[in-house]
This record gives structure tokens, sequence and C-alpha cells, in this order.
């Protein structure tokens, strides 16, 4: 399993439209191949600053969502909107406790 944590810095004023965005897509990005979950959080200090989390089976499921023309549908209506450059890490989990 990959895990993908993306930053995503949004001028204030387009914070509705990010989050309409993302409430239209959130369904669909967790229906594809290998997506095991998604999740969006927001800063408590800071309310333009967003991450996404996901789960995927592996970095091929996980690139062919990147590569797909859904995703490049979503970025460019997303990016236009960044008042910061988005920041991006794949992850491997080396120990969880709950």
């Amino acid at each position: 399993m990959i895990f993908r944590i993306v930053k995503l810095t949004f001028q204030k004023e387009y914070i509705p439209n990010f989050l309409e965005i993302f409430e239209e897509s959130k369904q669909r990005i967790r229906t594809s191949k290998g997506c095991n979950f998604v999740e969006l959080y927001q800063d408590q200090t800071n309310e333009c600053v967003f991450f996404t989390y996901s789960c995927w089976d592996d970095v091929y499921d996980l690139d062919q969502y990147r590569n797909s023309s859904f995703f490049k549908e979503v970025w460019g209506r997303t990016k236009i909107l960044f008042s910061d450059k988005p920041e991006a890490w794949s992850v491997n989990k080396l120990q969880s406790l709950h």
C-alpha cells in the first residue's frame, strides 16, 4: 500500500470553489481502481491550507489515476485556485497504533 499526502494552499476567496470541486469529485476518486480511501483535512491555524490523504494498493494504481483524463480535468479546475505551490508526498506506512 502507498499513502499519498497533498498539501494545497488556496486563496481565501476560492475555498468554497475548492470544496465544491472536492464534493463533486470525491466519490469518483474513491472508486478509482486501487483507491482504498480518500480524506480531506483543513489546517487548524490557517483556513487556507488543506491536505488530501489517500491510500492506494500500489504505485501503479496511483499513477494510473494521476494520468487519467478525470484527474487532469479536476486538477486543472483546482490549480487555478492556489495561492501557493502544492506539495505532495507518497509514503509507506511503517507503524500504526490504534
